[in-house]
């Protein structure tokens, strides 16, 4: 086995010494003064990463519970809502605004295909409109980031509230809550922040909050107003995870010491290199071949050879855990993720791994360029 491990998907993310130190403190009482200044500091900064003056509820849960509180909350059963999918974590609104009894109008795209904003308009417009759109920023499950500012502005025209799971692309890519007019962003920790998984983040503009106030969906753990109540006197409704938001307030001064346009800067750099890498070895790729990659490269797998046991063998022979295709890319696509606590040697290991486990499966690559075209795609995209 490799003596060294590098953790390259799209999520969890590499966690960096200064978050794994602030969670190895002893554990404070979350009732006491010490927790309570720790969220004075984390909930301001977490307003600053999501671009927005509303608040921003912090949960001790996955990405898919602020997920389904956008749903709880904002849902009365038989409600219309529009899901907006071209991806496995698009498929996933569909489903958890399904069992909450919404009228859901499912616009989906093939895996891998860019929404597009003009359809969200002509749906809404034919449905005769929506309460919510929902829809996702970047679908890891291929490596395509949609403008969901677009979108966002197509809701609004019809009247419905945008929500928009950004759980890989908060603080690896652009996303302005306010200025683009999105009433309720969800993330997690464990990507982009630089976090382990167990928390949750929903940004709830003024109008979202108004209508959660409206809504008849069931729900405790995940009431928006209960936890934004709470947090107001600096405090959660419920025991939250105080050593991974104590690791959070590690991240956030690491992620806005230069500014969130330093770490979308780096995410889009690192795409370049990867991308450059997997088109030197001659592989093809399944994601954009552009800038709006900056989450994660998809990479097609060559016909006749089992993505699945390539993983495996990145993971196996040279320490890499890459991340294999989801639902109907199994076996078909390998994801390298390169967002939060990763640099370009991991990149380069990252390809210099993918290389040596097709040719050891009997793929056709080019051998000994990857690395070295990387290296110099990440050169030359300072400043471009």
């Amino acid at each position: 086995m490799p003596e060294k491990g590098y953790l390259m998907t799209p999520g969890p993310t590499p966690i960096p010494p200064e978050v794994e130190a602030a969670m190895a403190q002893p554990i404070a009482y979350h009732r006491g003064p010490e927790f309570q200044a720790l969220l004075g500091r984390v909930l301001p900064r977490l307003k600053e990463v999501f671009r927005t003056e509303s608040e921003v509820a912090l949960l001790t849960a996955s990405g898919s519970a602020a997920m389904e509180s956008a749903v709880a909350n904002l849902c009365s059963p038989g409600d219309r809502v529009l899901v907006v999918s071209a991806g496995y974590f698009g498929e996933r609104w569909a489903q958890i605004a399904g069992r909450y009894g919404c009228d859901v109008v499912h616009l989906r795209y093939a895996w891998g295909d860019l929404p597009d904003a003009g359809d969200v308009a002509a749906r809404l417009a034919e449905t005769g409109g929506a309460r919510v759109v929902y829809c996702t920023q970047g679908e890891t499950s291929t490596g395509v980031v949609a403008d969901v500012k677009a979108i966002a502005e197509r809701a609004d025209a019809a009247g419905a509230l945008c929500v928009v799971d950004a759980v890989s692309c908060l603080g690896a890519v652009p996303l302005e809550s306010d200025v683009w007019g999105i009433d309720v962003v969800v993330s997690g920790s464990q990507k982009a922040l630089m976090t382990p998984p167990g928390l949750a983040f929903a940004s709830v503009s003024p109008a979202a909050l108004a209508a959660a106030r409206s809504a008849t969906s069931p729900r405790f753990y995940l009431d928006w107003e209960r936890t934004l109540t709470s947090q107001a006197e600096r405090r959660t409704p419920f025991t939250p995870a105080v050593s991974l938001v104590r690791g959070l307030d590690a991240a956030l001064d690491l992620l806005l010491a230069d500014g969130l346009e330093a770490a979308w800067e780096r995410s889009r750099r690192l795409g370049r290199a990867c991308r450059a890498g997997v088109r030197a070895m001659g592989l093809e790729l399944f994601s954009p071949d552009d800038d709006s990659s900056a989450v994660v490269t998809a990479v097609r797998v060559p016909p006749g050879l089992d993505g699945v046991a390539i993983v495996r063998s990145m993971r196996e022979r040279s320490g890499v855990t890459a991340a294999g295709g989801q639902g109907e890319l199994k076996g078909k696509i390998v994801r390298i993720g390169h967002i939060g606590y990763v640099d370009l040697g991991d990149v380069t290991a990252a390809l210099a791994a993918l290389e040596r486990a097709v040719a050891e499966a009997g793929g056709a690559v080019e051998g000994g360029v990857a690395v070295e075209r990387a290296r110099a795609a990440h050169a030359e995209a300072v400043g471009v």
